[in-house]
């Protein structure tokens, strides 16, 4: 018997809209939903690589509790009361004995994150991290300094700006499929392209200008940007007199950084920036300056954050077509969004944060996500407090963190280190318990509240039964909590049944989602009156160039920049990045997708690489302060001298996932933990490796 079923991918975080197939409980087909613009029956190649997760005897198959050693990979396996009772046992004594607080919770932020969120409210602890903050903890907070609102409250209407420019965001690898889709078609229909980068990236070969800076230097093209459209007055006034506060500040503020100042800092020639600035302008309000995904670069990040949103302000592309917008939820419609278990009342917590995110001694940072690349100092260092246990739920700290080394110095500490998670990761691999999830095929979700001009709902919808002996996170979550003792905030039996819960005063019910997978609250496009419905969340009510969020907790909003000194003798600043086979560190093992892309290499100029002896192809050691491994070489005049490139990802160490393991290298083994001490991210691209062969 075939049916059809609408449903969300879970490849990635973007979590696309699918139409799948199955028949006689055999998933046969996958593919886009055809009834939502901009995906028209297309998917990446992780999304059509969900049916060889689905159908993988590599996966976990059942509960695994260790018995050797952390990471030596002696396990054997328990029934789900078995492996439940341990981990519960073991949480309620640790509570007991050192609080709530001592558990941690971080994983990658998905339809049941208010389930999670929830399992630590009951026990009162405050410490829930995502991999948001490792990912764009600093966009985030640049986007509250400037509008109140945070970037995942932010849009961006590709499908008609007349030009873009993007920095360093790869949207043709990192690939979220409407994305491409309406920005191919802007394209199609004459918009400009520029792309900035140290490496040429497929996006960079689309693109109509490409600049290869030097790596770091952003910041200081897009200071030479600012200065030039105000001296040049290219600048959308009405919309800047109306809208933006700390204007004047801004000017004198940039005055010294010219173009020929820039281009001795980038490497890009005056004359380029100057001829761009005023090419872009004439497109106004219609632009779009990308304010990111992924960042995660340098201990700058907020500034450089900070600057490309400064450029939409001037370009007045804040709440334009074929600019930015802020999306618009049921309340602008007159309905009301799905509910989450997170709006219960719980018990007061009065202690901080592991990362005293939302405290004095690190303010900027939203506490919402967290800042989870402090949590091997938080655990090393007991401050603010001893850190006991940690759940990980789909989410690798191993492989997302940087300085591998140190992470696990600080999980061996640890009395509890729990995964809930579908593949072999190498955080499951460390842990003492492995608690199975069935993969998105196999389980309903929570609802999907999609915000954005048309405010809708998406639901992901079981396909076939589980494959082998996992469960739905959420009950994995509830089964938890009932052994310590607080499953009274799990008022569910089942994901059916919490999903009913959810809808319940929204004027919608499951059966609605079964004709085209979504419901829409609306049928019109919202964008605010530019004239005078824009409603910006700062205490100025505009758009805060000096920024109140900044200054009050003793911050400039315009910091003197500081130059960007070329690597120390025979280094490379470390780069890294994705492709389109993979998403983060979860799908090298896949079948489908290691097959295409199985290990990572290292790009290197090859000027640079004939120095050191290195030709294509060749196995060379790499180096950095805290890590070492070997990968092949991949020499090319495609990336900046100063810069080395590899995609994120590999040299895996788990050995049951024996596609990947101890493919490639893993960039978090390599890169130093540090990070932007204002907005939050991680300084990925702050690591310098050494190079040679073998």
């Amino acid at each position: 018997m075939e049916k059809e079923v609408y449903s969300l991918c879970f490849m990635c975080s973007i979590r696309c809209p699918i139409r799948v197939l199955a028949k006689d409980g055999q998933v046969t087909w996958i593919e886009g939903n055809p009834h939502v613009p901009g995906m028209e029956g297309s998917l990446c190649p992780r999304g059509v690589a969900g049916i060889n997760m689905l159908y993988d005897d590599q996966r976990v198959q059942s509960p695994m509790i260790r018995i050797g050693e952390r990471g030596s990979g002696q396990w054997r396996k328990a029934t789900w009361d078995e492996a439940l009772d341990l981990v519960g046992n073991k949480l309620k004594g640790i509570i007991d004995e050192h609080g709530g607080h001592s558990v941690v919770l971080g994983e990658r932020t998905q339809l049941a994150t208010h389930v999670s969120k929830t399992f630590l409210k009951a026990i009162k602890s405050p410490n829930h991290f995502t991999h948001d903050a490792l990912c764009k903890g600093s966009v985030n907070t640049a986007c509250r300094s400037l509008f109140g609102y945070t970037d995942g409250e932010i849009g961006i209407d590709y499908k008609n700006t007349k030009n873009i420019v993007l920095f360093g965001r790869n949207i043709f690898e990192a690939v979220a499929v409407k994305e491409v889709n309406n920005l191919m078609y802007a394209l199609e229909h004459g918009a400009k392209m520029t792309y900035i980068d140290p490496r040429v990236s497929i996006t960079a070969t689309k693109a109509h200008r490409y600049w290869m800076i030097r790596p770091g230097t952003d910041l200081a093209l897009n200071y030479a940007l600012i200065n030039i459209i105000l001296s040049e007055r290219l600048y959308d006034a009405a919309y800047v007199n109306k809208w933006v506060h700390g204007f004047k500040e801004l000017q004198e503020f940039v005055n010294d950084y010219t173009p020929e100042w820039a281009e001795k800092e980038t490497g890009i020639s005056a004359n380029e920036i100057i001829d761009f600035a005023r090419e872009i302008s004439r497109d106004k309000p219609n632009v779009i300056f990308h304010f990111g995904y992924r960042g995660a670069n340098h201990v700058n990040e907020i500034y450089m954050r900070r600057s490309i949103l400064i450029l939409n302000a001037l370009m007045g592309s804040i709440e334009s077509q074929g600019g930015l917008f802020f999306k618009k939820g049921p309340g602008a419609e007159g309905g009301k969004p799905a509910r989450k278990l997170v709006s219960q009342e719980f018990p007061k917590i009065d202690v901080p944060r592991f990362d005293k995110a939302g405290t004095p001694d690190f303010p900027l940072p939203d506490p919402a996500h967290g800042v989870g690349q402090i949590l091997p100092y938080a655990i090393l260092n007991e401050d603010p407090y001893p850190i006991k246990a940690l759940i990980a739920y789909r989410f690798d700290p191993l492989m997302s963190i940087a300085d591998t080394n140190l992470t696990k110095k600080a999980l061996d500490k640890l009395d509890l280190i729990v995964t809930i998670d579908i593949n072999y990761s190498d955080i499951a691999w460390y842990s003492d318990v492995i608690l199975p999830e069935s993969t998105y095929l196999e389980r309903t979700d929570c609802v999907q509240q999609m915000n954005g001009l048309k405010p809708q709902m998406f639901l992901r919808q079981q396909v076939v039964e589980p494959r082998y002996d996992t469960w739905d996170g959420v009950m994995i979550l509830k089964q938890i909590a009932e052994r310590i003792g607080t499953g009274e905030y799990f008022p569910y039996n089942s994901v059916d049944e919490l999903v009913d819960w959810q809808l319940e005063g929204t004027g919608f019910v499951r059966d609605d989602f079964n004709k085209k997978g979504f419901v829409a609250y609306g049928k019109k496009q919202i964008f605010w009156d530019r004239e005078e419905g824009l409603k910006f969340k700062t205490p100025s009510g505009k758009i805060e160039i000096k920024s109140s969020l900044l200054e009050d907790a003793g911050f400039s909003s315009f910091p003197a920049y500081e130059s960007i000194e070329p690597p120390p003798e025979n280094k490379f600043r470390l780069v890294v990045g994705r492709n389109a086979q993979h998403t983060h560190v979860s799908t090298q093992n896949n079948e489908y997708l290691n097959y295409i892309c199985s290990e990572n290499e290292l790009w290197i100029n090859d000027k640079k690489a004939a120095k050191l002896g290195i030709n294509n192809g060749d196995q060379i050691k790499v180096t950095s302060a805290v890590g070492q491994g070997t990968i092949k070489a991949k020499v090319t005049n495609l990336i900046h001298p100063e810069a080395v490139f590899m995609i994120h990802g590999f040299g895996h160490e788990a050995k049951s996932a024996s596609r990947s393991f101890a493919k490639g290298v893993s960039d978090a083994l390599l890169q130093e933990n540090i990070y932007d001490k204002i907005g939050g991210s991680p300084a990925y691209h702050d690591t310098f490796i050494s190079v040679e062969p073998l």
